[in-house]
């Protein structure tokens, strides 16, 4: 009975530390495997159920981590493993961009639509079955490049407005990979906002919103990348391993080794840009990278205590951005990224 009466809390225990370079295929440049491995790292996360709790908090090396932590208001954690895919995909993206960029390739960006990065239940959107990944292309037959392009087209709408929205849908495999099929019609009723409403911070679009969907969004960007590249992250979420996923890249794509032939394990989020972002599960994830063999780990700043807590024996860097874990890396003796492919202009 204990197992089946499910908490409000998740537990994260270490998982593994697995080197990305044999999870990466690159078509169309140069590429080049150097002694030294970089690793990504992840944790396990789970739902608690009461004897679960009672076992774990006995266990070493564990967090938990209360539901309403890992969604915002309003949103399920049903959505998490979607949302959790998305992020992955996202940190795929911004670590290609980034790698490419790095070692002299010129990306070109194009703003292309609002993806959906959470869906409040019950509310205008989840009655209308809109999903975590879905990408608003349109709204009445208008194109909306992006997340503060949608909300300035809802925001003056009377509740209770009938919109016709365009939308690509997500298909999610069994496995975490992302897919979009064609652009659909969507009907959708606007309602009123609740009390308490956070603003949108969308330049030009001032005072409350009229009318509400109860979404969260984001920027859906497509690049143009030089080559084609397919990391297999099967059944990892979420956006931590963004960095590493990076410097796997870079290294990939560079005639010497970056990492001096070490084995470098790296966690944080990439964003587009080269900032490195903080994410969760650190001590854990350092107990694993201790586990498999690598004696470095990269990680945010603001996270090198909890590093360390968790295996004190790691040499541990904190960084906030990508040329920094780069700068600390040729300090081991790793070489300065020399792209294998001479970049070309966009025009070719």
């Amino acid at each position: 009975m204990a197992a089946r009466v499910p908490l409000d809390e998740y537990a994260l225990t270490p998982g593994n530390a697995t080197p990305v370079a044999p999870l990466v295929s690159v078509e169309g440049v140069a590429t080049a495997r150097h002694a030294g491995d970089v690793y990504l790292t992840d944790v396990y996360l789970q739902q608690l159920s009461a004897l679960s709790w009672v076992t774990l908090h006995l266990s070493n090396h564990v967090q938990f981590v209360p539901a309403d932590v890992l969604t915002p208001p309003g949103v399920p954690t049903s959505e998490l493993a979607a949302q959790g895919y998305l992020q992955m995909r996202d940190a795929q993206l911004a670590a290609e961009v980034e790698a490419f960029r790095t070692v002299g390739w010129r990306v070109p960006a194009t703003r292309v639509g609002a993806t959906l990065t959470g869906v409040v239940v019950p509310s205008p959107a989840s009655r209308a079955k809109l999903a975590v990944g879905d990408v608003v292309t349109a709204v009445g037959g208008r194109p909306v490049t992006d997340a503060c392009g949608l909300v300035a087209a809802l925001h003056g709408l009377a509740p209770g407005s009938v919109v016709r929205l365009g939308v690509r849908p997500v298909r999610i495999s069994s496995t975490g990979v992302l897919s979009w099929r064609a652009v659909r019609r969507v009907t959708v009723t606007t309602a009123p906002p609740p009390a308490g409403l956070a603003s949108s911070g969308c330049p030009g679009v001032s005072g409350p919103d009229r009318s509400y969907l109860g979404v969260a969004l984001e920027d859906d960007v497509a690049y143009r990348l030089p080559a084609r590249v397919r990391i297999d992250t099967a059944n990892i979420g979420g956006p931590s391993a963004g960095l590493a996923m990076t410097l796997a890249l870079v290294d990939l794509l560079s005639r010497h080794s970056i990492t001096g032939g070490r084995d470098v394990a790296a966690t944080g989020t990439m964003a587009v840009g080269g900032a490195v972002g903080p994410v969760g599960g650190v001590a854990e994830k350092a107990v694993a990278v201790e586990r498999a063999g690598a004696r470095v780990f990269i990680v945010p700043r603001s996270e090198v205590g909890a590093a360390r807590s968790g295996a004190p024996g790691l040499r541990v860097f904190g960084v906030t951005t990508l040329a920094q874990a780069l700068a600390d890396l040729r300090s081991l003796g790793g070489a300065a990224p020399d792209p294998l492919s001479a970049p070309r202009t966009a025009s070719g």
